[in-house]
């Protein structure tokens, strides 16, 4: 999608499609369906208010929350048509769904072009709407029917965002990090989408070498070798049972300009293909376990959005990649694995693998020199049961490194919810045998006790831990994104990295 910015009266835009957003500024005192709304467009001049009179005045659109309302040949402008679409709050986050919508009602119409007017309102910074908007127009551009044999690309082609000339600088800044972030986030989403039997953890190696080669960053990928020398017991055990080999993938960003410290280090669970190992899963919902590389994919796409943004501080991205498969090689219950920090670990259920690479993981960025750390990973179905598909989980060991994850979440507008770090949960994974076990042996508190697994791998250096199981796919369409891969945490992840800059 080529995306351009538009200076000038919108009545004189020339488009097949003109977005205008609008929200109801009605207080409401009253039950709402004895409130009158009070339709205001976040628009300046009046040319869009009286092409629009009629229907507003009808009473059909109330401009709640992507609600959408379409005006072919409104009069005095030369788009070919109006589309309002409602806020319901007026915020970055709103715009950057209401900005998916739009894309997503012009994408099934044939519409190849559209224009997006930068909402005017007091309150809402110019930059951040403009950001907002062009994530979200790149965010509902996404499909994930790319093996269909009749798929119909439907891709928008131009998106012009439309400014009054107000604070250019701001909207000009606004729009190259929103493109910059949008196209990281699908990038994330496209391999994410593959199916298991073409993303292996080779591919997905291979994937992240020619990401970095692009956009100028140092990146390499380990094999086997690699994880025996380092002495990574807990990843190649989970490694083992399967016939395609592991791909530790290490790619780092040093700017010249950035300090000594802090380094910070982000890992991502790469499991390319989870069956559960020895404790197989069941077979419904299966296939789903293509995404069970989210956390490492969004890790790939932060570095790409983290590349052109260009903070002057150090990052090594580490995604430990790998298919969790059922074979004679293959890890079981009752086996001990000697982590790389030289942890020992009972192998109560093979299905609970996420949180053994990512022990690897953590400990790895930690020799390279990671003085903080912020993983990723689809790793627990309890922390779906515990918080739904709305948030997704987050922990923490250090509340300064939480404090910069936490303003990382204002900018970004993704949903996380803190869950505790308690000492008394770390006795749900004490073994007889080992060090730690790696479950909690009961279904209570499973996202937490995984947490605690992995705070033990972190040590003492200030670390976030985020569980995305719930988040990561989108189970149902919704006006502004596609059924499939989400692309969250890459915009949390990169405000993140970057505010460690400021």
């Amino acid at each position: 999608m080529k995306t351009k910015l538009v200076s000038g009266k919108l009545e004189r835009v020339t488009s097949e499609l003109l977005v205008v957003f609008a929200f109801d500024a009605a207080e409401k005192k009253q039950p709402a369906k004895e409130t009158k709304p009070a339709i205001k467009l976040l628009t300046t001049g009046n040319a869009v208010a009286e092409a629009t009179a009629a229907i507003l005045s009808s009473g059909e659109f109330a401009a709640g929350s992507c609600e959408t309302v379409l005006l072919h040949a409104p009069s005095g402008f030369k788009a070919e048509r109006i589309l309002l679409v409602g806020l319901g709050k007026v915020t970055p986050s709103e715009v950057r769904k209401a900005a998916g919508a739009a894309v997503r009602f012009a994408k099934p119409r044939k519409l190849r072009e559209l224009s997006i007017a930068i909402p005017s309102s007091e309150g809402l910074d110019p930059f951040a709407a403009t950001r907002a908007l062009v994530e979200g127009a790149y965010i509902g551009d996404f499909d994930p029917d790319t093996y269909r044999s009749d798929r119909k690309d439907q891709s928008i082609e131009q998106l012009s965002v439309v400014s009054d000339g107000a604070d250019q600088a701001a909207v000009d800044a606004g729009l190259r990090e929103g493109v910059i972030i949008g196209e990281a986030q699908n990038f994330t989403r496209s391999l994410v989408n593959e199916p298991g039997n073409v993303m292996t953890p080779t591919v997905l190696g291979e994937k992240a070498t020619e990401m970095c080669r692009q956009y100028g960053l140092k990146c390499e990928v380990y094999g086997a070798d690699k994880l025996k020398e380092l002495k990574m017991g807990a990843f190649w055990g989970v490694t083992k049972g399967s016939e395609e080999p592991p791909a530790l993938i290490v790619m780092t960003y040093e700017p010249k300009s950035a300090p000594a410290t802090p380094v910070l280090g982000l890992v991502g669970k790469g499991i390319t293909f989870d069956t559960g190992g020895i404790s197989i899963k069941a077979a419904d919902g299966m296939e789903k376990m293509k995404y069970d590389m989210a956390g490492g994919a969004a890790m790939i796409g932060a570095m790409q959005a983290i590349a052109q943004l260009k903070p002057a501080v150090k990052v090594i991205g580490i995604v430990c990649a790998a298919e969790n498969m059922p074979s004679g090689n293959a890890m079981k219950p009752g086996d001990v694995q000697i982590a790389m920090s030289g942890k020992s670990i009972e192998i109560i259920n093979t299905d609970a693998e996420g949180r053994l690479v990512l022990a690897d993981g953590l400990s790895y960025a930690r020799q390279l020199g990671a003085t903080h750390l912020i993983d990723a990973a689809t790793l627990t179905g309890a922390c779906v049961v515990a918080l739904g598909m709305v948030n997704a989980g987050s922990f923490s060991n250090n509340e300064e490194t939480y404090k910069h994850f936490s303003d990382a979440l204002q900018i970004s507008g993704e949903r996380f919810w803190r869950l505790p770090l308690e000492d008394e949960y770390a006795e749900q994974i004490k073994s007889t045998i080992a060090d730690m076990m790696n479950t909690g042996g009961s279904r209570w508190g499973g996202a937490i006790t995984a947490a605690m697994f992995l705070k033990e791998f972190a040590e003492d250096t200030p670390w976030i831990h985020l569980d995305i199981a719930g988040v990561a796919w989108t189970e149902e369409p919704k006006p502004w994104i596609a059924k499939g891969p989400s692309g969250i945490p890459v915009r949390t992840i990169t405000e993140w990295v970057r505010s460690y800059a400021k």
